[in-house]
Parts: C-alpha cells; sequence; structure tokens
C-alpha cells in the first residue's frame, strides 16, 4: 500500500461522489407481507423519485409491481407514508399525480377506484367481512376552510364516513374476527408524538361502528400503532410514564407489558411506522431506542420477559412479522439501508435487497462515535461525531479539520449512526461531521423530547453550537472553521444559528424555515398548530415568534449562507429562502440560492440531490479556502 499524500483538508480526492450516491442508492420503505411474498416500496431518484412498489416471491424473485408512470406515494398530512396494501395479490396504492387509489390485478394494469376529486387516502386496510377497504382520507375538495380528515369505508358505491370530527386520525386496525376496529385521533394543536386517543368500536352487520370507546391518551400521552395480537389481544404503544412502551388493553384496564426506559414508538411523521409485530398470541418482535440506538427484542407477552435479538443493525424501522419471520429495514454504521428477512427459528438474517449494491473500500469509511457533550443549563445532549477519514490522504501536520454540524429536521425526529454516504462524502474529503441529536430529539424519552417545548430556535441552537465548540476545546477540529447545515425545521436551526450565535462561519439551509409567523399563516394542515408547542400560541404570541425569525434580524448576520429550495414545497413555501437570499444580497454578504423545478419539501431526482451536495461542498470550499480535488460545477456566489 502507498503511503498516504499529504493535503489540506477539504482537498482530499475520494471515491464517493455526488455521481455514486444518485446513481448507486434507492430510498427503501413500507414493508408488506402476504403470504409467502414479500412486498416494499423503492423510491428511485434516477426515475425522478418515482415510488415503485416491488415484490419478491419466496423463490427469489424480485419483479416491479407498479408500472410506470405510477408512483405510489400519497400526500395525506404531505408527509405520506401507509400508501399501498396487497391482499392475496391484490394491491391497492395511492398515485401522487393524481392521489387516487388504484386496484392493481396480477397481470393486469392499474385502474382507480376512487373519484377525480381532490382527494387523498392513506393507511389501508381490507375489511374482508364487508367487501371493502377502510383507510383514512384527507378531503380537499372545499377551499374556504382546512382539509377535512376521517375514517372512511371504501366499497362499492359513495366512500361511508366510519368516524369523522377530529382535526386528525391515523392506524385504523381490524381485530382478526373483522367485529372490531381500533384507530387513532387527536386534535388541534397536538401533533401526535404530544397527545393523541385510542379508540375502538364494534362493526354492526351494516358497517357502521358502534359502542365508540375511549381505551388509552388525551391531551399529554401519545399512544402509537394500536395492533391486534392474533387472539384478539388489543396491543398499543403509549409514553404515559416518560418512555414509549408497550401495553394491552384487556377487561378494561390498561396493563404494560415490558416497562423499561427504551423507546417502542416513534414520532408518527408518516403512516404506517411500525415497531412490533406478533409471531403468535404469546410472542411479539419488538424494536426498541435506547440512547438513539436501534435493538431487536423477542418478547414473550404471557411473562413480560424481552430478550434481545443479536443482530449486526444499530437502524431498524417498519417491521412486519409473520408466524416463522420478520422483515424490516436495516442500518448499520458499515452497511447502507437494506430490506432484511429474520427467520424467528434460527434468528439468522437474509438481506432480500440492498439500497445501494455499492462496496466501499473501509478505508474512506468514518465510524460514528456516540458523544455526550456539556449544553446550556448544565444538561447533557447527544450527537454522532465523524472524523475526517480517506485512506489516501493525510493533513498537513498542525492542521485541526474544519467542521459541518448537522441538524436534523423535524424537528421532532432523529438521526442515527447508519451508514450515510452524504456524511461519509465530507469526511472522505477531510471535513468533520457532527450529526447532532438536540434537546427535542427522540429516542431519548419524553422529558429529552419536550426539552424544545417554548424553546424551538433556541435549545436546539444552543446544542448545535455546544457540540461544535465541545469538539473544538478538545482539539479535534478547527474552531475557526465550522459550517452548519439542515434541511426544514433543520434549515430553521441552521439560519437561527448563523443569526443569533457567533460560532458557525458558513452555513446552508435546505428548504429551511427563516419566518415563523409566515410559516404559521401559509403551512398544511398537519404542521399548521405545531409551533403552538414549540414557540407558543399564534397569534397571542405574535412577537416570540418574530424574535426567533431570522428574517427580522439579518443586520446580526455576518456569514456566507447557501440557500436550496423546491419550488414546489408547500410545507416550507419558496419565499422562506427568498426572503432571506434578498436580504443578504441588499447586506452584501455572500450568498447563493439554488431553485429546483419539480421539487417539493426533500430532493427526490438525482440530478438535483447531486447539485446541491456539490453545491454546497463548492461553497463552502470558497468560503474556507480549500481546492477540492475534482471538477465541481459552480454555484454563483454573489458578494464574495
Amino acid at each position: 500500500m502507498t503511503e498516504p499524500k499529504v493535503a489540506p483538508y477539504g482537498a482530499w480526492k475520494s471515491p464517493i461522489t455526488s455521481d455514486l450516491i444518485v446513481s448507486g442508492t434507492i430510498g427503501l420503505g413500507r414493508i408488506v407481507l402476504d403470504g409467502d411474498d414479500t412486498y416494499w416500496t423503492e423510491m428511485r431518484p434516477a426515475e425522478r423519485g418515482r415510488y415503485v412498489i416491488v415484490r419478491r416471491t419466496p423463490g427469489g424473485q424480485i419483479s416491479d409491481i407498479t408500472p410506470p408512470p405510477f408512483s405510489a406515494r400519497t400526500r395525506v398530512h404531505e408527509y405520506g407514508g401507509g400508501s399501498y396494501s396487497v391482499l392475496h395479490g391484490v394491491v391497492y396504492f395511492s398515485n401522487f399525480v393524481d392521489q387516487r387509489l388504484y386496484r392493481l390485478e396480477p397481470g393486469a394494469e392499474p385502474h382507480p377506484t376512487t373519484p377525480e376529486l381532490d382527494l387523498r387516502y392513506a393507511d389501508m386496510i381490507f375489511d374482508r367481512h364487508h367487501h371493502r377497504l377502510i383507510c383514512v382520507r384527507e378531503d380537499h375538495t372545499a377551499t374556504d376552510r382546512e382539509a377535512v380528515n376521517a375514517i372512511v369505508a371504501l366499497g362499492h358505491g359513495e366512500a361511508r364516513v366510519l368516524a369523522g370530527g377530529y382535526d386528525f386520525y391515523s392506524s385504523p386496525r381490524l381485530s382478526p374476527d373483522g367485529r372490531f376496529l381500533a384507530w387513532l385521533s387527536w386534535r388541534h394543536p397536538n401533533m401526535p408524538w404530544d397527545g393523541t386517543e385510542l379508540w375502538t368500536a364494534e362493526i354492526a352487520e351494516d358497517g357502521a361502528l358502534h359502542d365508540q370507546r375511549l381505551i388509552a391518551g388525551g391531551e399529554n400521552e401519545s399512544i402509537f400503532q394500536p395492533e391486534w395480537s392474533p387472539d384478539g389481544m388489543l396491543v398499543f404503544v403509549s409514553d404515559r410514564t416518560g418512555w414509549w412502551n408497550l401495553y394491552r388493553s384487556r377487561d378494561g384496564s390498561v396493563e404494560p407489558l415490558c416497562p423499561m426506559e427504551a423507546e417502542f414508538g416513534l414520532p408518527q411523521w408518516a403512516f404506517g411506522m411500525r415497531t412490533y409485530g406478533f409471531a403468535s398470541p404469546s410472542r411479539a418482535i419488538c424494536i426498541y431506542i435506547k440512547q438513539g440506538i436501534a435493538y431487536l427484542g423477542d418478547l414473550d407477552i404471557p411473562s413480560g420477559n424481552l430478550k434481545s435479538i443479536e443482530t449486526a443493525f444499530s437502524d431498524i424501522a417498519g417491521i412486519q412479522v409473520s408466524a416463522d419471520r420478520a422483515v424490516f429495514v436495516g442500518a448499520s454504521p458499515t452497511a447502507m439501508s437494506a430490506i432484511v428477512s429474520l427467520d424467528l427459528a434460527t434468528f439468522e438474517t437474509e438481506v432480500l435487497r440492498r439500497a445501494s449494491e455499492l462496496v466501499i473500500d473501509p478505508g474512506y469509511i468514518s465510524p460514528p462515535q456516540a458523544i455526550e457533550f456539556p449544553t446550556t443549563n448544565g444538561l447533557t445532549a447527544h450527537a454522532f461525531f465523524y472524523a475526517p477519514r480517506n485512506r489516501d490522504f493525510v493533513a498537513p501536520d498542525g492542521e485541526r479539520p474544519p467542521l459541518l454540524v448537522m441538524s436534523h429536521g423535524g424537528p421532532t425526529a432523529a438521526t442515527s449512526p447508519a451508514l450515510s454516504l452524504g456524511i461519509q462524502y465530507w469526511t472522505s474529503r477531510g471535513i468533520g461531521v457532527l450529526d447532532v441529536n438536540y434537546g427535542g430529539s427522540t429516542g431519548y424519552g419524553r422529558a429529552y423530547r419536550e426539552r424544545l417545548n417554548g424553546q424551538w430556535g433556541v435549545v436546539d441552537v444552543d446544542d448545535c453550537a455546544n457540540g461544535a465548540l465541545y469538539l473544538a476545546k478538545q482539539g479535534l477540529i478547527d474552531g475557526n472553521r465550522l459550517a452548519i447545515t439542515g434541511g426544514s425545521a433543520g434549515g430553521y436551526t441552521t439560519l437561527c444559528a448563523l443569526t443569533f450565535r457567533d460560532v458557525f462561519k458558513a452555513g446552508a439551509s435546505h428548504f429551511g424555515v427563516s419566518d415563523l409567523e409566515a410559516l404559521s399563516i401559509d403551512t398544511h394542515k398537519f404542521e399548521s398548530r405545531y409551533s403552538d408547542r414549540l414557540v407558543g400560541p399564534f397569534p397571542e404570541a405574535r412577537e416570540l415568534y418574530r424574535e426567533r425569525s431570522p428574517i427580522h434580524f439579518t443586520d446580526r448576520l455576518s456569514a456566507p449562507v447557501i440557500f436550496f429550495q423546491g419550488l414546489e414545497d408547500k410545507i416550507v413555501p419558496p419565499n422562506q429562502a427568498e426572503m432571506m437570499v434578498e436580504a443578504l444580497r441588499a447586506k452584501g454578504l455572500p450568498v447563493a440560492y439554488v431553485a429546483f423545478e419539480g421539487e417539493q419539501h426533500g430532493f427526490r431526482q438525482a440530478a438535483h440531490i447531486k447539485r446541491a451536495l456539490d453545491g454546497e461542498f463548492y461553497f463552502y470550499s470558497r468560503v474556507f479556502g480549500f481546492d477540492p480535488a475534482d471538477a465541481i460545477e459552480p454555484v454563483a456566489i454573489e458578494n464574495l
């Protein structure tokens, strides 16, 4: 092996290119088991972000089920999820372009089953006793009010509303005998991780619901994933103790199944999220998270005994369970996401599909280091640190690397230590990355999650800044070359950090929020009251919204910023970025604006993903004064 070359941090040549990332990587999603067949979705950047339903037969044959141009993606809550269901090989799916439900039988073309109206559907289940689908419907047909959500039955004739009156619904689930329906509902200003209600009702012969009963939940208790066991026991996840744990409803009372300081639930940003499933009436296979790391467990329900299942995965999601196998999306610090099948007799795993077939030499991979660091008010925050690593290069003696702090979206979400080529893109070029789970992130209990209540734009910003300063104090990075980046809510944290703190010297906002007041007025229903808890009730707390909005304090901003924005974004509209660009332009600060036609909230098209990644790297190279090893298409930077 040749001796590593000496080159400044940022100037290392890496095999992990943007072309490699976008050409060789797909997104893996919603898993459905239908007998011995396994289904999942693939988001394909090379097909302009199309979502394709894929089937794998027991013999290992993998084939696309939905033909182009169909894309199985729903816009309920804008974030979607739960976009399809399968029964005996017949697939029902929501098509992205028209949001209609389509029926797809083996060997046939998809045909629509819902009208050409502004209606959206998600979380479909089959009611075989009444020959119908039950799902969540979001009605946008009236323009003089916000959308109306309900649980509806779709059969012959018009849709029938089964449950309505609440602002939001999710997770309709039928008991094995078809006699009972369970579901979740909640009202403004709650988000589903704040407080939800779990209801059940009996289904009459005519298909209507009778004897509706509130089982659990309320304003300050979050219920997640109700599920019926094979013998008809209702199980669900609740955070009533401060941790999302498993419970069952029996004889009018609620009993914990496996109390522990771990998270068996997730923030319900999308429909169809799952952390457990039943192998038998007495056995469940569960995902649980401790200190930001996911584990797999084998739960004996009668005894409450949970045995850990050893796997190579530290990020596990979307589990589906049958009598003999569990299938999930798994990733690790050294392997990207894959559809994984676990044999419940031997606990051996088989990878059914990888997000990427790329094989990266370990010498270019930086492993995550879970760190805890002191932050404001004597508290501790969490992050994963990735040091620069490239087997072909070393930096000159005495030089310390730049640091890119990543602030995840949500803000109620979390980052994980799963292998991300997007992170390795930076570290293999000589730039350190700190991926922060700031106060407000999930995976550390409700108290940690609620640190952000009333403090959005403060706690998250402090944690990102303090994490960077902690690494600088340790001598691990160059404290004079700190940058921060984030998308959506992470973009807001980025802009706040650059405006209200003096720690960072540059930043990138990907479809980020700059004006909280404008966001509250001009966003979609699901998040329209989200800021009530994160900031304060609107419009009563309008002044606080102004105080937390970077757009009103551009006089404090002295760092260069690059903005990336989808022009069809309904969650954070383009004017949020464009207002900041104009302010920076007028002030004479270095600024760049890259807008993408046809993109919504998050970038799904290969060309745009590549442009955003390379464009951000180019921007920092000009700001921090290093020369990229590769030729990169320049970004127009004003006032540089």
